[in-house]
C-alpha cells in the first residue's frame, strides 16, 4: 500500500469544553491550532469557532471571519474546510413533546451557511443525517439539504458529505442524482457516535462500499476510537482525520499536549501503515480544488 493519504486536523469542535489546559476556544488560538497542525503535516483544517470569552460554541459570523483571516494570513496553501452543522439541532419539551425545548437550535439554510457565503472557503462540511444526537435530534430533511448543496455550490466551494449512519449513503445517492451535491464530493464516516454507525471494521468497510467508485474519503472515530479508525481508514484507502474535536488524547491515560501532536501520530500511523502523506497541494489537486487568491 502506498496511496497518499490526507490528513484533516479538527483543531475544537462544539462539543462542551473538556478539562484540558492548552484546548483552544479563543480565536487567536484556534489559528495558532490551525497552523501548527498543517505545519506538522495536515492539509486540512476544520474549522469550528467558539466564544472567545466562555468558550462555548459560536455561530457568530465575526468570529468566523477572525479565525479564518488569521489562519490566510500565515498560511495560504493549507485547505480550510469550515463547519456548516450548527443549526439542526432540536430538542424536545418535557411539558410538550410537540414544541421544541430548551437548547433548540435551528437555522435557515441561510444562517447556517451565511460564513461560508461570505468566506468562500476551499471546503464546508454538510451533515445530512438526521438521527438522536447530542441528547436530541439532528435535524436535516431533504428540503433543507437540497437547498444548502445548491448555495454552497453556487459558492464555488466544495462539501464533503458527513455521513453518521446507514440511511445516509442512500439519502447522499439521491442528492448527487438530482444535483444536489457534487460527482466529485468526498465524504467523511463518523463512526462511534451512540446512535450512528459503530466503530468497528465492518461498519468502515460497509461505509467504504456504499459511496460511488473513486470517491475520496476519511473515516474516522469518536473518543476513544480515534486511532483505530484512523488505520483502518487507511488501509481501506481512505484518508485520516484527527485532532481535538475528536478526542484530547492519543491513547488511554496519555493527553496530547496540542493539537499539531495528534497530527504527528497521524503522520506516524500513516507512514508505519506503508502510506504517504499528502500536501496541501497534492491534497487540492487530488480533491480538484483551484487555489484561492486570497485577499
Amino acid at each position: 500500500m502506498a496511496h497518499k493519504v490526507y490528513i484533516t486536523c479538527a483543531v475544537t469542535g462544539s462539543s462542551p469544553l473538556p478539562d484540558h489546559p492548552n484546548f483552544p476556544f479563543r480565536p487567536e488560538h484556534v489559528a495558532a491550532e490551525a497552523l501548527a497542525a498543517a505545519e506538522a503535516g495536515a492539509s486540512i483544517i476544520h474549522v469550528h469557532v467558539r466564544d472567545g470569552e466562555t468558550g462555548k460554541p459560536s455561530q457568530a459570523l465575526e468570529d468566523y471571519r477572525k479565525v479564518v483571516g488569521m489562519i490566510r494570513e500565515k498560511n495560504r496553501e493549507v485547505i480550510l474546510n469550515v463547519t456548516t452543522g450548527p443549526g439542526c439541532t432540536w430538542m424536545q419539551s418535557e411539558e410538550d413533546p410537540a414544541v421544541c425545548g430548551e437548547g433548540t437550535l435551528m437555522f435557515t439554510a441561510e444562517r447556517r451557511l451565511e460564513h461560508i457565503l461570505d468566506l468562500k472557503p476551499d471546503m464546508c462540511t454538510l451533515d445530512i443525517c438526521t438521527m438522536q444526537l447530542w441528547g436530541g435530534v439532528a435535524i436535516n430533511l431533504d428540503p433543507m439539504i437540497t437547498r444548502m448543496g445548491h448555495m454552497i455550490q453556487d459558492a464555488g466551494v466544495l462539501p464533503e458529505i458527513e455521513c453518521f449512519e446507514a440511511g445516509d449513503f442512500v439519502f447522499a445517492d439521491d442528492l448527487m442524482a438530482k444535483g444536489a451535491i457534487p460527482q466529485n464530493a468526498p465524504f467523511s464516516f463518523v463512526l462511534g457516535t451512540k446512535y450512528g454507525l459503530p466503530a468497528t471494521t465492518e461498519a468502515m468497510v460497509y461505509s467504504a462500499g456504499q459511496i460511488p467508485r473513486g470517491a475520496a474519503f476519511t473515516g474516522f472515530g469518536v473518543s476513544r476510537h480515534s486511532y483505530p479508525m484512523a488505520a483502518q481508514s487507511v488501509l481501506l484507502g481512505g484518508h485520516v482525520r484527527v485532532g481535538f474535536e475528536d478526542t484530547i488524547y492519543l491513547r488511554k491515560g496519555q493527553m496530547a499536549p496540542d493539537n499539531a501532536a495528534h497530527v504527528r501520530w497521524a503522520v506516524d500511523l500513516i507512514d508505519r501503515l506503508g502510506g504517504q502523506v499528502s500536501s496541501a497541494g497534492e491534497t487540492r489537486d487530488l480533491l480538484g480544488l483551484e487555489n484561492h487568491a486570497y485577499a
